[in-house]
Protein backbone atom coordinates (compact mmCIF):
# COMPACT_ATOMS: atom_id res chain seq x y z
CA UNK A 1 0.00 0.00 0.00
CA UNK A 2 1.32 3.31 -1.30
CA UNK A 3 1.04 6.15 1.35
CA UNK A 4 1.39 10.14 0.36
CA UNK A 5 3.56 12.47 2.31
CA UNK A 6 0.20 14.22 3.03
CA UNK A 7 -1.61 11.10 4.24
CA UNK A 8 1.66 10.57 6.40
CA UNK A 9 1.24 14.23 7.42
CA UNK A 10 -2.56 14.12 8.19
CA UNK A 11 -2.28 10.55 10.30
CA UNK A 12 0.59 11.65 12.40
CA UNK A 13 -1.10 15.16 13.26
CA UNK A 14 -3.94 13.06 14.51
CA UNK A 15 -2.02 10.76 16.64
CA UNK A 16 -0.39 13.36 18.10
CA UNK A 17 -3.66 14.66 18.74
CA UNK A 18 -5.30 11.82 20.19
CA UNK A 19 -2.54 11.59 22.65
CA UNK A 20 -2.94 15.29 23.68
CA UNK A 21 -6.38 14.93 24.17
CA UNK A 22 -5.63 11.56 26.30
CA UNK A 23 -2.99 13.76 28.08
CA UNK A 24 -1.90 10.04 29.10
CA UNK A 25 2.21 9.12 28.39
CA UNK A 26 3.41 6.00 28.37
CA UNK A 27 4.41 5.65 31.88
CA UNK A 28 1.21 7.03 33.49
CA UNK A 29 -0.84 4.13 32.95
CA UNK A 30 1.85 2.74 35.97
CA UNK A 31 2.77 -0.63 34.25
CA UNK A 32 6.72 0.32 34.87
CA UNK A 33 6.38 3.31 37.46
CA UNK A 34 9.24 3.68 39.73
CA UNK A 35 6.68 3.12 42.41
CA UNK A 36 5.48 0.35 41.74
CA UNK A 37 9.22 -1.38 40.73
CA UNK A 38 10.48 -0.62 44.17
CA UNK A 39 7.24 -1.34 46.47
CA UNK A 40 8.87 -2.65 49.77
CA UNK A 41 12.73 -2.65 48.77
CA UNK A 42 14.99 -0.71 50.87
CA UNK A 43 17.35 1.57 48.52
CA UNK A 44 20.71 3.13 48.66
CA UNK A 45 23.17 4.57 46.19
CA UNK A 46 26.46 3.59 45.54
CA UNK A 47 28.78 4.57 43.06
CA UNK A 48 29.80 2.62 40.27
CA UNK A 49 33.55 0.74 40.74
CA UNK A 50 34.19 -0.02 36.60
CA UNK A 51 35.62 3.97 35.59
CA UNK A 52 36.55 6.92 37.00
CA UNK A 53 33.71 9.12 35.84
CA UNK A 54 31.74 8.76 39.30
CA UNK A 55 28.33 7.75 37.37
CA UNK A 56 25.82 7.27 41.00
CA UNK A 57 23.37 4.32 40.91
CA UNK A 58 20.54 3.32 42.91
CA UNK A 59 20.29 -0.20 44.49
CA UNK A 60 17.28 -1.87 45.52
CA UNK A 61 17.66 -4.60 48.23
CA UNK A 62 14.60 -7.61 49.07
CA UNK A 63 15.74 -9.88 51.91
CA UNK A 64 19.40 -8.65 51.69
CA UNK A 65 19.60 -9.16 48.06
CA UNK A 66 20.26 -7.06 45.12
CA UNK A 67 17.05 -7.23 42.63
CA UNK A 68 17.53 -3.86 40.93
CA UNK A 69 20.43 -1.79 40.07
CA UNK A 70 19.71 1.65 37.72
CA UNK A 71 21.62 4.79 37.24
CA UNK A 72 20.50 7.97 39.78
CA UNK A 73 18.25 10.84 38.11
CA UNK A 74 19.48 13.07 40.84
CA UNK A 75 23.25 12.24 40.20
CA UNK A 76 24.69 15.72 38.35
CA UNK A 77 27.40 13.11 36.57
CA UNK A 78 24.85 10.73 34.61
CA UNK A 79 21.80 11.78 35.21
CA UNK A 80 19.36 8.70 35.60
CA UNK A 81 22.05 6.55 32.93
CA UNK A 82 24.62 4.40 32.72
CA UNK A 83 26.84 2.49 30.66
CA UNK A 84 27.07 -1.15 28.91
CA UNK A 85 29.30 -1.30 32.48
CA UNK A 86 27.13 0.47 34.76
CA UNK A 87 24.05 -1.59 33.87
CA UNK A 88 25.96 -4.92 34.02
CA UNK A 89 26.57 -4.14 38.33
CA UNK A 90 23.41 -6.38 38.77
CA UNK A 91 25.04 -9.22 37.11
CA UNK A 92 28.46 -8.86 39.28
CA UNK A 93 26.54 -8.57 42.43
CA UNK A 94 24.41 -11.65 41.89
CA UNK A 95 26.15 -14.16 40.06
CA UNK A 96 27.19 -17.33 41.59
CA UNK A 97 30.47 -17.55 39.97
CA UNK A 98 32.00 -14.86 42.27
CA UNK A 99 34.59 -15.53 44.45
CA UNK A 100 33.37 -14.68 48.06
CA UNK A 101 36.46 -16.12 50.09
CA UNK A 102 40.22 -15.82 49.32
CA UNK A 103 41.44 -18.45 47.35
CA UNK A 104 45.47 -19.14 47.35
CA UNK A 105 47.64 -21.50 44.70
CA UNK A 106 50.75 -22.38 45.70
CA UNK A 107 53.57 -21.76 43.58
CA UNK A 108 54.06 -24.65 40.79
CA UNK A 109 51.27 -26.38 42.69
CA UNK A 110 48.20 -27.12 40.21
CA UNK A 111 45.27 -26.88 43.44
CA UNK A 112 43.38 -24.10 44.61
CA UNK A 113 43.34 -23.98 48.44
CA UNK A 114 41.10 -21.38 50.61
CA UNK A 115 42.63 -18.85 52.77
CA UNK A 116 41.79 -16.56 55.86
CA UNK A 117 41.83 -13.02 55.02
CA UNK A 118 44.52 -12.86 57.94
CA UNK A 119 46.72 -15.16 56.50
CA UNK A 120 46.28 -13.47 53.22
CA UNK A 121 46.89 -9.80 54.39
CA UNK A 122 50.05 -11.43 56.31
CA UNK A 123 51.20 -12.94 52.86
CA UNK A 124 51.34 -9.79 51.01
CA UNK A 125 52.65 -7.62 53.93
CA UNK A 126 55.79 -10.00 53.96
CA UNK A 127 55.71 -10.57 50.04
CA UNK A 128 55.73 -6.38 49.88
CA UNK A 129 58.27 -6.23 52.56
CA UNK A 130 60.86 -8.74 51.06
CA UNK A 131 60.63 -7.35 47.54
CA UNK A 132 61.02 -3.61 49.33
CA UNK A 133 64.27 -5.08 50.58
CA UNK A 134 65.39 -6.52 47.64
CA UNK A 135 64.82 -3.79 44.90
CA UNK A 136 65.35 -0.34 46.97
CA UNK A 137 67.79 1.55 45.36
CA UNK A 138 70.13 4.23 47.54
CA UNK A 139 72.54 5.77 45.27
CA UNK A 140 72.66 6.14 41.43
CA UNK A 141 75.22 7.23 39.11
CA UNK A 142 74.28 9.78 36.28
CA UNK A 143 75.57 8.89 32.79
CA UNK A 144 75.71 12.10 31.58
CA UNK A 145 77.58 13.86 34.39
CA UNK A 146 79.15 10.88 36.35
CA UNK A 147 77.95 12.21 39.42
CA UNK A 148 76.27 10.01 42.13
CA UNK A 149 72.98 11.05 43.95
CA UNK A 150 70.89 9.87 46.47
CA UNK A 151 67.55 8.48 45.19
CA UNK A 152 65.75 6.25 47.98
CA UNK A 153 63.43 4.44 45.61
CA UNK A 154 61.93 0.99 45.00
CA UNK A 155 61.99 -0.02 41.46
CA UNK A 156 60.57 -3.76 41.62
CA UNK A 157 56.66 -2.79 42.55
CA UNK A 158 54.03 -0.38 41.21
CA UNK A 159 51.20 1.05 42.98
CA UNK A 160 47.74 0.68 41.25
CA UNK A 161 44.79 2.69 41.99
CA UNK A 162 41.08 1.72 41.21
CA UNK A 163 38.02 4.23 40.29
CA UNK A 164 36.40 2.49 43.56
CA UNK A 165 38.22 4.86 45.51
CA UNK A 166 37.66 7.98 46.50
CA UNK A 167 40.03 11.33 46.94
CA UNK A 168 40.50 10.50 50.40
CA UNK A 169 41.39 6.84 49.59
CA UNK A 170 43.67 7.48 46.86
CA UNK A 171 45.48 10.29 48.75
CA UNK A 172 46.37 7.62 51.78
CA UNK A 173 47.27 4.70 49.18
CA UNK A 174 49.52 7.24 47.67
CA UNK A 175 50.73 8.54 50.56
CA UNK A 176 51.43 4.73 51.67
CA UNK A 177 52.96 4.03 48.59
CA UNK A 178 55.61 6.92 48.49
CA UNK A 179 56.61 6.55 52.48
CA UNK A 180 57.72 2.89 51.15
CA UNK A 181 59.67 4.36 48.44
CA UNK A 182 57.51 3.55 45.59
CA UNK A 183 57.89 5.37 42.21
CA UNK A 184 55.43 3.46 40.10
CA UNK A 185 52.48 4.72 40.56
CA UNK A 186 49.32 4.54 38.31
CA UNK A 187 45.41 4.81 38.41
CA UNK A 188 42.96 2.44 36.79
CA UNK A 189 41.02 5.40 34.89
CA UNK A 190 44.23 6.11 32.61
CA UNK A 191 44.97 2.62 31.62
Amino acid sequence: MAITRRQFLIGGGLTAAGMAINGKDADASGLDSFELRTKGLKSTTTICPFCAVGCSAIVHVKDGKIVNIEGDDQSPINKGSLCSKGQALFQVANNERRLQKVMYRAPGSDKWEEKSWDWTLDRIAKLMKETRDRTFKTKETNKKDGKTYTVNRVEGMAMLGGAGLDNEECYLESKFARSTGLVNLEHQARL
